[in-house]
């Protein structure tokens, strides 16, 4: 049985680099993304007698299109589709990282939210709520000390679970204003008629209203049904629709 991925997401400085070598060890090796000159981190780990791959991606503060960073861990997600994705959030910065973890939840389900660094809260005095932030977001949510290794068992059983299947979480859409929700409404069978149901449609569409050259490029190097060119004719002509 192949080992299950999990990629690894988060803001800079957000302990996630701690939490990578803490599950790997000596059991990882880095290069670079094909085609860019970004690092690329990889390592394995054991759970339960279960074999995981784990892809440290770069740190960013979004997944739009603004840096090579956000597009290596924007395409990742989106293309590669690990079984389960962490989030790490810093305890004591949770609003500025929330953002990048609802654009996550926005690509897939298969997430778990790492609050991290909750050592330095605790100094702070400062107190997270887990269980309201997991009824909010509708995914899983464990607090962990990488740097203490606190936590650490429970959010690999939290991993594992959504991995093999026996948990699936629901994650509570961002709902827009009406006129962005109406124009995604009449994206999304477009999307679907185009792409079929690979990728989440929904997440597509907010793209296309973005207009969003660089995914568009990315999604005509990953199909290969038809001419590229074909592609991003239907792809614009679902955006132009809408407008």
């Amino acid at each position: 049985m192949r080992p299950y991925t999990v990629a690894l997401a988060g803001n800079p400085n957000t302990g996630k680099s701690t939490l990578f070598n803490t599950l790997t060890g000596l059991r990882q090796h880095t290069g670079n993304w094909a085609g860019k000159t970004v690092v690329s981190a990889e390592g394995e780990f054991i759970h339960e007698d279960t074999a995981f791959r784990m892809i440290d991606l770069p740190g960013t503060y979004s997944l739009y299109s603004n840096s090579a960073d956000e597009e290596v861990a924007r395409d990742y997600i989106i293309f590669e589709q690990p079984d389960v994705t962490i989030v790490v959030l810093d305890a004591t910065s949770l609003e500025r990282n929330l953002n990048l973890a609802l654009q996550v939840l926005e690509m897939t389900s298969r997430v778990v939210v790492c609050i991290n660094l909750m050592d330095e809260a605790k100094k702070l005095g400062i107190r997270v709520d887990t269980d309201q932030i997991e009824r909010q977001l509708g995914v899983p949510v464990v607090a962990v000390s990488a740097r203490n290794k606190t936590g650490i068992d429970t959010l690999l059983d939290k991993v594992a679970e959504i991995a093999s299947g026996s948990h699936v979480p629901k994650p509570v859409p961002v709902i827009y204003n009406d006129d962005i929700e109406k124009k995604i409404a009449q994206l999304e069978p477009l999307i679907r008629q185009t792409l079929g149901d690979r990728f989440p449609a929904r997440w597509v569409a907010l793209r296309l209203l973005d207009e969003d050259e660089s995914l568009i490029s990315s999604l005509r190097a990953k199909l290969h049904e038809q001419p590229a060119t074909e592609q991003k004719e239907e792809i614009r002509y679902g955006r132009t629709a809408c407008h």
